[in-house]
């Protein structure tokens, strides 16, 4: 759970990513479309089932803004290792920004609303269930829909990014991702930094949940073994020697004198 001066600082944080890396007419559209539904961004859950990650209200904000500093920082990587610039840092902001954006629902409807059925929150701890009332569309798509219905247009490769971020866990994605062809295999390398990111993302948010809860007490740290116990000059002189005879590598022996 995030306390309410996190909640806000995370919405700082995320108008200051738009000012900071989208540029011009585009950056201004995009930001006014977040300042118009402020009230429900802010307050959005990640996912709608506390079994996922980020299940609490303001963990939708605090998920992408961590998904922006690690593309950049896989980026960095990535680039390290000799991977040709086909894609701009403002169309890898741009695409983690909004990968998940589909999760809004629509202008008039959220996609996640509070669970109505009492054992599940009692039980399960379900605080969220999915809108029925939406019309199915899946995450990627409903997010570049709203994206362009806004005027807020993506660039090929930032569309390439969202609509694969999930990689193959979306089964969808196979006819991307799963080709032997060269002329077939995707032309930028965004789409695997932006899986990177917001896989990494997601498993830091599940293991800060979930794996305290999972191990359960803490264990005492394992002790290093005496260093005594692997070190000959602690050894008497006696007991060296005989163990210098016993190798049967004489090059090895003489080395071994001076340890």
């Amino acid at each position: 759970m995030l306390s309410p001066e996190m909640i806000q600082a995370n919405w700082t944080k995320f108008l200051t990513i738009i000012d900071t890396y989208i540029s011009g007419e585009r950056g201004e559209k995009l930001k006014a479309f977040y300042l118009k539904h402020e009230e429900r961004f802010v307050m959005m859950p990640a996912s709608h089932r506390p079994q996922y990650h980020n299940c609490f209200p303001g963990g939708y904000i605090d998920h992408v803004n961590r998904v922006v500093d690690a593309a950049l920082q896989i980026d960095a990587v990535w680039r390290n290792f000799g991977m040709i610039d086909t894609y701009t840092t403002e169309e890898l902001v741009f695409s983690a920004i909004n990968h998940d954006l589909g999760k809004f629902g629509t202008e008039e409807e959220a996609a996640y609303i509070e669970q109505t059925d009492q054992w599940r929150r009692d039980k399960l701890n379900e605080t969220y269930m999915f809108n029925d009332r939406l019309e199915f569309m899946t995450v990627p798509d409903r997010g570049l829909h709203l994206l362009i219905s806004n005027g807020i247009l993506p660039t090929k490769n930032e569309t390439l990014a969202i609509k694969l971020h999930d990689g193959l866990y979306d089964e969808s994605n196979k006819p991307y991702l799963v080709t032997f062809n060269p002329e077939t295999k995707p032309r930028t390398s965004i789409i695997y930094v932006l899986h990177q990111a917001d896989l990494l993302a997601a498993r830091i948010e599940f293991e800060m949940e979930w794996l305290p809860k999972l191990l359960g007490p803490k264990q005492e740290p394992v002790k290093e073994p005496k260093k005594d116990n692997f070190n000959l000059t602690t050894k008497s002189s006696a007991v060296k020697q005989k163990a210098l005879k016993k190798m049967a590598n004489p090059a090895l022996a003489e080395l071994m004198k001076n340890i």
